[in-house]
């Protein structure tokens, strides 16, 4: 032991980039900031503003920092975003959790020994850990139900099979840098009477709502808690900032009234060998990324930037420079893109199409071509040389109207040129067999036997 701490002390005071946050030795009785080589690079977890202490010892040794917790959630830093890849370690971790403490299969099953219903799971945040979360219970067979305050967060659950839950209430939800914000006091007490209501339904809830810098939110209430099922499984990743149920014991498993409740607050290491290689590599990533020298490493944080690039990137990981605070990152002098626009679909399409005509303009187009059809039809009987002439004009006349519903009747998505074709033709030889066909019940002749048989399958193509 005492050999362990004399090679980290040497190390310590040696090497010039340090990759593991410093806490207080107990064996060697001092701070492991204060042992720190003057001017050292520290890459880690930081939390600058819950750990201004800390910030405060690495100051008194002119150190740089960069926290893996403030690396900003763009597109280029995706490979660098620690957060992200320890809240999917810790929401497959939670769906573990609950299954081992769970009394029942996740997955609903009829054997000869009786029906066995599946598990129903409602998942409260639609960030990383929930996402994941709600994929892991979803393949394992249970009936999973999503709530986020942001729409995007409510699509991503049903790309994954689960059911979005929202409330009446019109208020999106999207915060700073991809978290959630505050919402308002009506959309609280809305969000308050589904989960009451939900938590009477499901078996397991599992719950992930954070506030950047502030303590999680309270979401599920004590009464709550206790009109749950006996045997149900509450998993609450919000325990470390406070936690989202009242009866949340951080860092503990205890049961209250008969509700397993399991307030973890280091699910990604109890995954060590998962968390130890997602970890490495992002750190790995982020010091290729920042230094632009292959010889030697070094950065140079810039406070004018624009969303999105290195530049970016490096002003918000970094939160200190030798010794001087830069927490927190000035505002990028661009705004992120815009999400692109939602695709319509065909029914709203068609729903904007009837809005923008008018009453009258309608009307009058009806108008307009009633008049012309009864017009044509006078027409033509007033010039046709003999009855067989009126006839095979009003059987045409007929078979384009039948022809023109076959075609407009057909789902717009399914049309072709081919089809079209084909459903108008069918339309104009199912009338003309129909008019042909005489009115015995057998065909007594040739043409009336062939157009019977053009009937028939002109009607199996248009049904």
């Amino acid at each position: 032991m005492v050999d362990n701490l004399l090679l980290f002390l040497s190390l310590v005071k040696e090497v010039n980039i340090i990759l593991r946050a410093p806490v207080f030795s107990e064996g060697l009785g001092v701070h492991e900031a204060a042992l720190l080589k003057e001017k050292a690079i520290l890459v880690s977890f930081i939390y600058p503003a819950q750990n201004p202490d800390l910030l405060d010892k690495l100051a008194q040794r002119r150190a740089t920092v960069l926290a893996m917790d403030q690396v900003p959630r763009v597109t280029i830093a995706q490979g660098y975003d620690a957060l992200s890849s320890m809240a999917n370690i810790a929401g497959y971790k939670a769906v573990v959790l609950a299954a081992n403490n769970f009394g029942r299969f996740f997955t609903g099953q009829i054997t000869a020994a009786g029906k066995v219903p599946p598990a129903k799971i409602l998942v409260i945040g639609g960030g990383v850990a929930g996402l994941a979360a709600a994929g892991a219970a979803k393949s394992m067979g249970a009936i999973v139900r999503g709530f986020d305050t942001r729409p995007p967060a409510l699509e991503q659950f049903k790309s994954l099979g689960a059911e979005p839950l929202e409330v009446d209430i019109a208020e999106g939800g999207e915060g700073v840098g991809g978290y959630a914000k505050e919402m308002s006091k009506e959309f609280i007490e809305a969000e308050m009477a589904l989960f009451a209501k939900q938590c009477k339904e499901v078996d397991i809830l599992i719950s992930t709502a954070l506030i950047p810098g502030k303590r999680a939110p309270i979401l599920i209430t004590k009464s709550m808690v206790e009109s749950m099922k006996d045997g149900s499984v509450i998993v609450d990743l919000a325990a470390e900032a406070g936690g989202n149920v009242e009866t949340t014991h951080p860092g503990e498993l205890h049961i209250h009234k008969g509700v397993v409740h399991i307030g973890y607050t280091d699910l990604p290491s109890r995954m060590a060998t998962q968390a130890t290689s997602l970890y490495s590599n992002n750190i790995l990533k982020l010091l290729k990324a920042i230094s632009p020298g292959k010889e030697y490493f070094y950065f140079e944080p810039k406070d004018d930037f624009d969303y999105g690039t290195i530049d970016h990137v490096i002003r918000g990981t970094m939160v200190m420079k030798e010794g001087k605070n830069l927490f927190p990152a000035p505002l990028p002098k661009t705004l992120p893109p815009p999400p692109p626009a939602k695709q319509k679909s065909v029914q709203e399409l068609e729903a904007e199409k009837i809005a923008s005509v008018s009453p009258f303009k309608k009307t009058m187009t009806s108008s307009g071509v009633y008049t012309t059809g009864l017009t044509t039809v006078l027409g033509l009987g007033l010039i046709s040389p003999n009855a067989a002439f009126t006839q095979m004009v009003t059987t045409f006349g007929l078979a384009g109207i039948v022809g023109y519903h076959t075609v407009w009747g057909v789902t717009p998505a399914l049309h072709s040129p081919l089809m079209s074709v084909t459903n108008a033709i069918s339309g104009l030889t199912a009338v003309g067999g129909l008019v042909l066909m005489g009115g015995s019940y057998l065909p007594s002749s040739v043409p009336q036997t062939l157009a019977l048989l053009a009937a028939f399958v002109s009607s199996v193509n248009i049904a």
